[in-house]
């Protein structure tokens, strides 16, 4: 291993020092043609049942690109909207109050044990006075007392729901009903967009790079499922040697020679890093400091810079204000 990170090492302090060296305008400096990638992950790991495109297509926003089985997720959103109506048929129940029919049955229900609260009073009066005359015993007047307090009680219980039902609804539990209805209706929210996420489709105008699952496979959830090559026009990634950074501003013209192209393009600086790369800006002194180089980003400019792949090398120059020797946008 040590042999390896002396060359990583190595490699390293070397780079810095090449594109430093690259200041002439013959050499150019080095980089890459690139495009913006959109990589799009799967919410849920299921398996893939249709692939709409292939590798290299030009898709438009919103086309189908793969799809992922949606039966599980399906169940699983029509038991979230079933519980949803449940629940906001409790809520409904709640707000607009009891039926007339309820309430009149509860009304039944008080009336009948009135009266047999009534009945349950005669009889321990009769059995009072018949204990007083010493013509019955006292078990009996005491299972007629037990009767009276029964028949009171279910009385002051039929009392109690009858005016409930004319109350209506607690402010507290209207409260818990809509708690829930709006869990349900969350649950049931996400549920949709996920079941939606498994029809998978381009969120831009783009290439396809990269598909990396066939049919059949079931990738992991925030696996990559299509990766896209996207944005309004290529750029040329490079790194700006120190003599270059100050004079380095958005916007700055640039020419670019990608190879095996004879045409030269035309660009204009997007970005380029503050930190610098590969060493430290607080570990290089004095000359050290011409070995920092910064990466940026240049626009390729014209239409048919749109045809350009990804990953091909290139060389960049300042533009000169000259025209004449490369080909017009």
């Amino acid at each position: 291993m040590r042999p390896l990170k002396c060359l990583l090492s190595a490699l390293t302090l070397c780079l810095p020092i090449l594109l430093a060296g690259c200041d002439g305008p013959d050499e150019g400096l080095p980089g890459t043609v690139e495009w913006d990638r959109i990589d799009i992950l799967a919410d849920v790991s299921e398996p893939v049942v249709a692939l709409s495109v292939h590798e290299g297509d030009q898709v438009q926003r919103g086309q189908l690109l793969l799809r992922l089985d949606p039966r599980r997720v399906q169940a699983q959103l029509d038991t979230a909207r079933a519980n949803l109506a449940s629940l906001q048929a409790t809520l409904d129940e709640l707000r607009h109050g009891a039926r007339q029919e309820t309430i009149d049955a509860a009304r039944a229900a008080l009336a009948e044990a009135q009266s047999n609260q009534h009945n349950a009073q005669l009889a321990y009066d009769r059995a009072r006075r018949l204990f007083a005359s010493h013509n019955l015993a006292r078990s009996q007047l005491d299972d007629a007392e037990n009767t009276l307090h029964m028949n009171s009680a279910q009385t002051r219980n039929r009392q109690a729901q009858l005016d409930e039902l004319l109350h209506g609804t607690r402010i507290e539990e209207l409260e818990r009903a809509r708690a829930n209805v709006a869990g349900a209706e969350a649950e049931a929210a996400r549920l949709t967009v996920t079941r939606q996420r498994l029809d998978v489709t381009a969120p831009a105008p783009g290439r396809v790079d990269a598909l990396p699952h066939r049919l059949g496979d079931q990738p992991v959830q925030g696996a990559t499922l299509v990766s896209l090559l996207g944005g309004e026009a290529p750029y040329a990634r490079i790194f700006l040697p120190e003599s270059w950074r100050a004079q380095a501003h958005p916007g700055e013209r640039f020419r670019i020679k990608v190879d095996g192209i004879d045409k030269t393009f035309e660009a204009h600086l997007r970005s380029v890093r503050s930190d610098p790369a590969f060493t430290p800006y607080y570990a290089l002194t004095g000359d050290d400091a011409t070995r920092l180089s910064y990466r940026a980003e240049l626009v390729l400019e014209g239409a048919s810079a749109h045809d350009l792949p990804a990953g091909v090398p290139c060389h960049v120059w300042p533009h000169d204000g000259d025209d004449d020797d490369h080909d017009e946008r």
